[in-house]
């Protein structure tokens, strides 16, 4: 009874999701609806386990959403991600669209852009290439969230996106962990996707499909006007990426930075609950913060006339800002409902039989298995490996010592996994990226099942490859 009920209540917070119903309202809901039949009163579990876990999510990832949202926004009004996406669709060319709009998103969200201001920046070029080529428009939506949400976000190492830096705070690794295998498996992912979408449109040239009718009214065309160079355009995401790294210092190299191991320890005298214990979990948050506050001012220097063109420095600064607290309390939300069925009775079969899994080289299986269930359950990648790692952060790093299998390859297959159930229709990802594009779950939601099934398969493959090359 207790199971049935928890799928009950993930049933109906999918069903709703998916007729457009705001998930910071039904995550509570039915957090409760799968806790009706348990031992916990409902009122407690309401103000103490869920807010605290929506708290303590917000604490510890807010900064870097909002700093990431505001870069984004930076990037977008000062014309810069523009120059940066039509280079890439001009190097392509149409008959190649799909690709070039794949790969402008891919080279934003490795740039550290907030995914939900991608798919606006790259949406206002994809409508005139995709009509160009003919290319129906409801490919378009899966398209951009596969550069946006798929590859650059968990498999590449060093992406300064959630789902990668996550596992830095469990694992005291770096976002750069397993980068053989985060290779390999982004390689495996774009070719299968691309492969995907030129199933899907070969299809469409047969029966005489083309773009369609559509009204296409985001957002206009650009201006041309007060749009920088592309080796200037390109310069704040490289300093991210590039200050990202040194300061993170995923390899511990001597002329790298070294954040110093007690500058927590002045802060424990004011008895205050430390959500991390030590530097190690938290150094990649701050040296993604600090890039990200060096690529937002370089950004602004770089497209200040445009933005000033465009109205003034305040625009994307406080459209980000409020873009970063829709995106934080959506996942939140997602992870404070994971929260409260994770501590379930009737969770704890589901559990038991994630730990059951002894398939492989060491926890790599479970795991895998466990922060893909928890993605579907949270509608969201970043709040199902939050989740998952909360719960069995441990025992997986105990198992992994005792099968010496490296904690860097725990790091990758946790981030890949991520992104895989992620993409079930409650998904606020892909229900922010039909809205933009004007289309309905009915019209465009089959391509998110394909990549979703792409992105599920992707880390299981990686496994196995490393269980027969050792390769991390």
């Amino acid at each position: 009874m207790d199971v049935a009920i928890i799928v009950v209540s993930l049933l109906l917070l999918m069903v709703l999701s998916y007729r457009g119903y705001s998930i910071i309202v039904l995550a509570p809901i039915f957090a409760l609806l799968a806790a009706a039949t348990s031992e916990w009163s409902l009122m407690p579990l309401y103000s103490e386990l869920f807010m605290t876990k929506m708290a303590e999510y917000i604490k510890m990832y807010f900064p870097v959403i909002l700093l990431g949202a505001i870069f984004g926004k930076v990037m977008e009004e000062g014309g810069l991600a523009t120059v940066i996406a039509d280079a890439i669709v001009a190097k392509m060319g149409k008959k190649n669209a799909i690709m070039a709009v794949v790969l402008a998103a891919a080279a934003l969200t490795y740039g550290g852009v907030s995914g939900f201001v991608i798919v606006f920046a790259v949406y206002s070029f994809a409508k005139a290439l995709f009509r160009k080529a003919d290319i129906p428009k409801r490919l378009m939506p899966a398209a951009i969230f596969m550069g946006t949400f798929s590859f650059a976000t968990g498999s590449m190492p060093g992406s300064p996106q959630i789902q990668n830096i996550v596992p830095t705070v469990f694992y005291g690794t770096t976002t750069w962990a397993g980068p053989v295998n985060g290779l390999l498996g982004s390689a495996i992912i774009f070719v299968l996707g691309m492969a995907w979408f030129a199933f899907r449109r070969r299809q469409a040239l047969k029966s005489g499909e083309g773009y369609g009718d559509h009204a296409d009214q985001v957002k206009g065309e650009q201006d041309p006007r007060y749009l920088p160079p592309l080796y200037l355009a390109v310069l704040p995401l490289v300093a991210v990426v590039v200050l990202n790294f040194y300061l993170s210092n995923p390899f511990d190299w001597q002329w790298g930075y070294f954040w110093k191991s007690e500058l927590l320890d002045s802060l424990k005298p004011l008895q205050i609950s430390l959500l991390a214990t030590d530097v190690q979990r938290v150094k990649t948050l701050w040296s993604l913060n600090a890039a990200l506050v060096v690529g937002i001012v370089l950004a602004i220097g770089i497209g200040f006339e445009r933005i000033r063109y465009n109205g003034s420095l305040t625009k994307p600064i406080n459209e980000g800002t409020t873009g970063s607290i829709q995106a934080i309390l959506n996942t939140a939300a997602g992870f404070g409902y994971g929260s409260v069925v994770a501590k379930l009775a009737g969770f704890k079969v589901i559990k038991d039989i994630m730990m059951s899994i002894t398939l492989g080289p060491g926890p790599l299986f479970s795991e895998a298995v466990a922060v893909n269930v928890m993605a579907g359950v949270a509608g969201s990648g970043a709040s199902g490996i939050t989740i998952a790692l909360g719960m069995l952060a441990q025992d997986y790093l105990e198992w992994a010592q005792t099968a010496h299998v490296p904690v860097e390859i725990v790091h990758r297959i946790a981030c890949m996994s991520a992104g895989g159930l992620d993409t079930l229709p409650h998904n606020g990802g892909a229900i922010t990226f039909l809205m933009v594009c004007g289309l309905t779950h009915k019209e465009a939601y089959l391509d998110f099942v394909a990549l979703t099934l792409i992105k599920t398969v992707v880390p299981f493959i990686c496994i196995v490859i490393y269980a027969y090359t050792g390769w991390v």
